[in-house]
């Protein structure tokens, strides 16, 4: 069933860029084909890296970050909704606050620093909102999903808001084949685990989730469960005008309706697991984790990420009944119509590298590229 998508992905995209960068942990080509960004292929430590993201919003509303050095490494997936002003802010701030919560223990990485982390950020956003009330009202309703991993010694931790993904792809035994894990919880209104948990969160509240055009949404407003920011479906003060009357709730609020409290995962890291492929939700709404795992593995590591990407679109423009070249045509805004902005980041795992406990040194520091 795979074969005629992986015959599609044979020429892929033009790359567009010159040569090796200097910086540390960068090799391969980093360059911007119309609304695609890419890094091919870089050095982290504990293995290689491969980076992508394509714009469909009129503002890019995806934000992404790799950070490795003394810490091990640091994967940031941030998929904006409402606006670009959540995703932004926790891609300048959660990282810094993931930095100062671990030296307060002595920097060692646990859940609880991760957790910390992640409340500083919402603490600090929140804080924002509120000196920007009179201004910028509208930032209250922005939010972002929140997908990070941390690779530290010979663990893996992954904490999730929302429903971005990272699926690890596993060797099997000597089958030459590999096993797709998913590794994160995912909070969307979609999944019924996630509207049991919100009636029983809100027992008293026989709307608290509400199917709208096939779709469940909590309050009828929003798919995911928990995010940062969305401060007006946190805090009353926020839920009132001047913001959008969309947004606003017909009843008071008495506790708050969405959660930052991320969900966590650690995973000891062995010979076999190969890679890591850490997505916003645009990849996973048209491809599948066996899928996106056979992609990587059956191909160079050089652009698996922006390859991910290419299926994804292939798959978009096949549902549409549409060539892909039309689809790549279509500028920003009113490509949202065919599929979201989607970020991609595959780390390809070096046990070698993992065992040793090897220090990225001088320290790493990437961002997806795209202007805004």
């Amino acid at each position: 069933m795979l074969q005629p998508l992986m015959n599609l992905l044979s020429p892929c995209w033009k790359p567009f860029g010159h040569g090796d960068d200097s910086s540390a942990g960068i090799v391969g080509r980093e360059g911007k084909d119309g609304l695609l960004w890419f890094r091919d292929i870089g050095r982290y430590g504990s293995g290689e890296f491969s980076m992508a993201v394509v714009q469909a919003n009129q503002i890019l509303e995806d934000q992404s970050q790799i950070e490795s050095g003394p810490l091990g490494t640091f994967v940031g997936v941030y998929d904006g909704h409402g606006g670009p002003d959540a995703a932004r802010y926790v891609c300048d701030h959660l990282f810094r606050n993931f930095q100062a919560a671990s030296s307060e223990s002595q920097g060692v990485v646990t859940a609880e620093t991760i957790q910390t982390a992640f409340r500083s950020t919402e603490e600090g956003f929140t804080a924002m909102v509120t000196d920007l009330w009179n201004t910028r009202p509208q930032v209250a309703t922005t939010g972002t999903c929140c997908l990070v991993g941390v690779i530290f010694q010979q663990t893996l931790f992954v904490a999730n808001l929302g429903d971005s993904r990272v699926v690890l792809g596993k060797k099997v035994g000597n089958t030459g084949g590999v096993a797709a894990i998913q590794l994160s919880t995912e909070h969307n209104a979609n999944l019924e685990a996630v509207r049991h948990e919100l009636k029983e969160l809100h027992p008293h509240d026989p709307q608290i989730v509400v199917l709208k055009h096939g779709v469940w949404r909590v309050k009828g407003i929003i798919q995911v469960s928990r995010s940062i920011g969305d401060v007006y479906m946190k805090h009353a003060q926020f839920n009132q005008e001047p913001i959008n009357a969309k947004f606003r709730l017909p009843e008071p609020m008495n506790m708050p309706i969405l959660s930052a409290n991320p969900s966590i995962l650690s995973h000891p890291l062995q010979p076999n697991d190969s890679f890591l492929i850490f997505a916003s939700d645009g990849l996973w709404e048209h491809l599948n984790n066996d899928q996106a795992v056979e992609i990587v593995h059956r191909s160079p590591r050089a652009g698996s990420a922006k390859r991910l990407i290419k299926a994804a679109l292939q798959e978009a423009a096949r549902k549409r009944e549409m060539r892909y070249s039309d689809l790549r045509s279509i500028d920003k805004k009113v490509r949202r119509h065919f599929h979201d902005d989607i970020t991609v980041i595959v780390l390809f795992l070096n046990s070698d590298l993992i065992t040793r406990g090897t220090v990225q040194n001088p320290p790493l520091s990437i961002r997806s590229a795209l202007n805004h």
